[in-house]
């Protein structure tokens, strides 16, 4: 499949790995595997597939002449039919065998007709296959995209922790020289407690980011659960801002759902010609042989081996039958057959819009995606500036603490947009990638 060899060349490229200790790590494409492999949807699908498998090879074996063998034991008391056809007060029993055979020699083309649309509703379920795997794929590629942004603020949290922890070590020792004031510490205290409960809103952001795909993937087991992928702007860099118009023409020659809306079609196109063979006669051919044994009470029968070969009769017969008046229920078949071809023509017409609609949705997401990045980078580089320049003059008693902390916060707000930017825009991107194939 087109979405794998793209998830798995985007997976495979060398970059820096999130790593964690003594847990099971998986890239974008393992996850998606396991959740492939687990999700009951798709199995549930598969079974239908299989289903509509049966009946287009039950429709492929019903060209093939059916072959039956009988056998039966009749007993009769009282009045008995005998040999020289009089009746006669006697009881008397009879054992019958038999074996026929019939095929269909023509029914105006009903059976060619089903074999088409029953193999137009197996590919139609395999396009459904595709088109659930789809669904899939994208659900887990957002719930990992997730993860991985929760993953950075949490580590940009963590890091202005660690700078105001820094920060305070290195006032305290001002402090105990007698060179500040101690009020100077009670701002940076204060600030270094919204930072610790930033970044424990972080890691549990994370933790639920990572128990959101781990159930969308079906694991039994959470508690050892963890993702591992390149950087995000290595994800950006193997990927290009396709046109909306591309992935459109694209997405109507690839995409499952089309596939299955066109297969849909002609499955209710042969429905149609199947109702409109029953205005045609049908002629079969028929063969059967058989034998019996028969034995009347109170007088001499012959052997049963002699009476089976004595009594054996085959015949071979034709039968046609011609159409004339059925109360209307051909012509109304046929009605309900073209209607149901409008219908399936409408949702071929949304399903396009719909597809329409989700890929300019897509496109122009992934533009305002890449303008608020390129704007976020430089609110970043302000802030850093910034934030730099507040702390120089602080250090040199030109700024109070509080100036520094405002600085500081606008610092963590420009870079956790940075990396909610970056995170949607390459999320865009493999949007538009997955929905052009």
């Amino acid at each position: 499949m087109q979405i794998r060899i793209i998830i798995t060349s985007l997976l495979l490229t060398c970059g820096t790995l999130f790593t964690v200790s003594a847990q099971q790590q998986y890239t974008l494409l393992e996850c998606i595997d396991i959740a492939l492999e687990n999700n009951r949807n798709i199995k549930q699908q598969e079974l239908n597939r299989q289903q509509r498998e049966i009946a287009y090879s039950q429709a492929r074996a019903d060209l093939l002449p059916s072959l039956n063998a009988s056998a039966g034991q009749n007993f009769v008391f009282g009045r008995s039919i005998g040999l020289d056809n009089t009746y006669v007060n006697t009881n008397s029993s009879q054992t019958s065998f038999g074996i026929g055979a019939d095929i269909t020699l023509f029914d105006g083309l009903r059976m060619k007709h089903n074999i088409d649309a029953r193999k137009a509703d197996m590919h139609a379920s395999e396009a459904d296959l595709d088109k659930m795997r789809d669904d899939i794929i994208m659900s887990v590629s957002t719930a990992f995209l997730q993860a991985l942004l929760n993953r950075e603020l949490l580590q940009i949290a963590e890091s202005q922790f660690e700078t105001t922890q820094a920060d305070i070590a290195r006032r305290t020792e001002l402090v105990k020289s007698g060179r500040m004031a101690k009020g100077e510490l009670y701002e940076q205290e204060a600030q270094l407690a919204r930072e610790e409960l930033n970044k424990v809103q972080a890691a549990s952001n994370l933790k639920l980011a990572l128990l959101d795909l781990a159930q969308i993937m079906e694991l039994e087991r959470f508690d050892d659960f963890d993702v591992t992928a390149p950087p995000a702007e290595t994800l950006i860099s193997e990927s290009t801002l396709l046109a909306s118009e591309a992935v459109y023409e694209s997405a109507l020659q690839n995409r499952p759902i089309i596939r299955s809306m066109q297969y849909k079609i002609e499955s209710s196109e042969k429905e149609k010609l199947m109702a409109r063979s029953q205005l045609y006669p049908s002629l079969s051919f028929g063969a059967n042989m058989g034998t019996g044994y028969y034995k009347m009470n109170g007088r001499d029968n012959d052997p049963f081996g002699t009476q089976l070969r004595n009594n054996m009769s085959n015949s071979l017969g034709f039968s046609l039958r011609i159409p004339i008046f059925n109360k209307f229920q051909v012509r109304n078949n046929i009605q309900s057959a073209e209607l149901a071809i409008a219908n399936t023509r409408l949702e071929m017409d949304k399903t396009k819009l719909e597809l329409r609609k989700q890929i300019e949705q897509a496109y122009y997401n992934a533009v305002g995606a890449k303008s608020r990045w390129d704007a976020a980078q430089k609110s970043v580089a302000a802030s850093n500036e910034a934030y730099r320049f507040a702390k120089e003059k602080h250090d040199s008693g030109r700024a109070n603490t509080y100036e520094l902390t405002l600085a500081k916060n606008n610092q963590t707000q420009a870079l956790g947009e940075e990396a909610q930017a970056k995170y949607e825009y390459a999320f865009r991107l493999k949007i538009l990638e997955l929905l052009k194939d």
